[in-house]
């Protein structure tokens, strides 16, 4: 199996390229800006593998089909059998033009892409976000459902998801993880922000609250939280 993935620098998209290339015979090519080509040698040494198994192919989420060359796009077409796409802005304090580039208009260069290297199969990596504000489950068949979408993330996160829906020429899956944190059996994440910020607050209230008083909330309640390893796992399973 050949692989593409966009992302594969990030906190999911890294330990995806590392699940993808333990089955046997696997190659992944990976986008990298050339820019941060001095990341590919401890991205190898991350992975455990060569330079054969493990390809950067660079260009630019924001230029038209990746800014990937000409050569590069002809070597890899008729060879992916899988294209992953994790490279987003995740941040929910970026500025709305930044977001729109890359969640948006990136998502697009990406479909156009996969469709000129004949790409069997698209793996969209969304988000919950996607879903906006709606109450309650929001099911995988639903869509247009979203609500409460003026936050430029979850408009951005919605509207790429609707790019891969509208405009892909190959067969897709869109996945949407919520929150995720560090590794489910060692802690180990990259960066702490998001829902950690949360935790200490509820540890300090733990620490000041009485035992037999709930520390959040009366009922208690579902936080959308899954580790990063069930995400890449579930990926690896569904794809």
């Amino acid at each position: 199996m050949q692989y593409f993935v966009t992302g594969a620098t990030g906190f999911i998209g890294k330990r995806l390229v590392k699940t993808l290339l333990a089955r046997r015979g696997a190659t992944v090519y990976f986008l990298l800006r050339a820019e941060s080509e001095s990341k590919v040698a401890g991205l190898l040494d991350y992975w455990g593998v060569s330079a054969t198994r493990a390809v950067p192919v660079y260009g630019d989420m924001t230029a038209k089909k990746l800014g990937v060359s000409a050569d590069a796009t002809k070597k890899l077409k008729g060879h992916i059998d899988h294209v992953y796409h994790l490279a987003a802005v995740y941040d929910l304090k970026a500025d709305e033009e930044s977001q729109v580039q890359v969640n948006i208009e990136g998502t697009r260069n990406l479909v156009e892409f996969a469709k000129a290297i004949d790409a069997v199969h698209l793996h969209h990596v969304s988000s919950i976000a996607a879903a906006g504000l709606y109450e309650g489950v929001f099911r995988e068949d639903m869509f247009d459902e979203a609500e409460g979408l003026d936050h430029p993330y979850f408009m951005t996160k919605h509207e790429s998801e609707k790019i891969v829906r509208k405009e892909s020429k190959i067969p897709w899956t869109v996945y949407r993880p919520a929150l995720v944190v560090g590794d489910s059996v060692t802690g180990e994440m990259d960066k702490i922000d998001g829902p950690y910020y949360f935790f200490k607050l509820i540890q300090r209230m733990r620490e000041i609250l009485p035992p037999w008083m709930p520390s959040v909330g009366l009922e208690g309640g579902r936080i959308n939280i899954v580790p990063v390893d069930f995400v890449v796992s579930a990926l690896d399973h569904i794809s």
